[in-house]
């Protein structure tokens, strides 16, 4: 004789479905935040900040990091500035560091790429046998800007940067 077995419900034969119900929706509410990042990420240079300022190259000679890292032996010239007499061009340069404005004002970013672009402009003179970088420009995008007081520096949201350009001398002392 054929019995007919009746399934008996375990008072626990749900929470297994009803678990994987669960991990479902978080996960489900984790995915749901790729679209969002993604329209973020391809928003965000959209909304990308270039504030330009005008600063004083004298204040970045001025600081203590200057004063440790610039052979004090070696001078620059904004384009525009009385130099002492011109004994030999030796070649131009380019320097265009950036830095992260991450937690720093502008003026303070701008300092910082302005400090690693005369370092680097220093080292490169050197190289040549000047003692002096003259006639400095802001190079932003390669367009030349002259100033004999400042600098031009581009801050964004994240990266600051300057680019400068100058000659190589050899100057009288």
């Amino acid at each position: 004789m054929w019995q007919q077995k009746t399934h008996r419900l375990h008072k626990n034969s749900f929470s297994f479905p009803l678990h994987l119900l669960i991990l479902f929706e978080e996960k489900m509410k984790k995915l749901l935040w790729i679209p969002v990042l993604a329209v973020a990420a391809f928003a965000a240079p959209a909304m990308a900040r270039d504030t330009t300022l005008h600063l004083p190259l004298s204040d970045v000679l001025q600081m203590p990091e200057a004063k440790e890292k610039l052979d004090n032996s070696f001078k620059f010239f904004l384009a525009g500035q009385a130099t002492p007499r011109v004994l030999e061009k030796l070649g131009e340069g380019v320097s265009n560091p950036k830095t992260s404005g991450f937690a720093k004002s502008d003026e303070t970013g701008c300092k910082w790429a302005a400090l690693s672009a005369l370092i680097s402009l220093q080292k490169s003179a050197k190289r040549e046998g000047a003692n002096a970088v003259i006639d400095i420009v802001s190079f932003y995008k390669k367009q030349e800007a002259r100033n004999d007081i400042t600098y031009e520096c581009h801050a964004g949201a994240i990266i600051v940067g300057v680019a400068l350009k100058g000659t190589y001398a050899k100057i009288a002392d």
